[in-house]
């Protein structure tokens, strides 16, 4: 009588199966985890791309806005330029106006202060702002008159200095002649302190 063992047959075809259905879980797996891999892949490439094509639209910004500004630069260079070529020749025609006022004030001064029997034989400025007088009187009073009235302007400094004075004599009255030699320094009207700004009316 011959025994055929039934059960070994059938656990090796479950073995066999077992086998077979692991290997499949395992590459379906597999599969999967690659799939999902190539589409992580994908996106992170795309969104990469992405990235970069917003950057390098963002930089083409920053480039045309940076050409701007250096336009907008040149131009305010420009204007600083004129300003100050124009600041420049006002303050030269100020010092014009100022250089032509100057000797009119001057003589003009020099005139209100004269006193009575007093006369210049000359006046000449010896530089921006020293002036040197000769002249005549017939007295010292006149003289001193002569020297407080420039003071007094407030157009002259208060050292007003006689350089010299002699007496010449005269064959009729007064009798004598006083030649005199006088120093100032003359302050244009726009260096004026508030404190010497002549008083009208007194």
């Amino acid at each position: 009588m011959i025994r055929i063992n039934l059960l070994a047959v059938e656990r090796e075809r479950k073995k066999a199966k077992g086998t077979f259905q692991v290997a499949q879980k395992l590459t379906i797996g597999c599969s999967l985890i690659l799939v999902l891999a190539l589409l992580f892949i994908g996106w992170r490439y795309w969104s990469l791309g992405a990235q970069s094509k917003q950057l390098d639209d963002e930089i083409a910004v920053a480039q045309k806005e940076a050409s701007r500004l250096h336009t907008l630069i040149l131009q305010v260079q420009t204007f600083e330029q004129r300003k100050a070529d124009l600041t420049q020749r006002v303050t030269l025609i100020e010092q014009l106006r100022k250089g032509q006022t100057g000797p009119v004030h001057l003589l003009d001064q020099v005139s209100r202060a004269l006193p009575p029997m007093l006369w210049l034989t000359e006046l000449k400025q010896t530089s921006a702002t020293e002036v040197v007088i000769d002249g005549k009187c017939t007295s010292l009073t006149s003289l001193s008159d002569f020297v407080a009235n420039l003071e007094g302007s407030g157009y002259f400094k208060k050292s007003i200095d006689i350089v010299n004075s002699s007496t010449e004599a005269l064959p009729t009255p007064p009798g004598e002649l006083i030649k005199f030699t006088i120093k100032a320094v003359f302050q244009q009207p726009g260096e004026l302190p508030e404190s010497s700004t002549p008083k009208k009316g007194g």
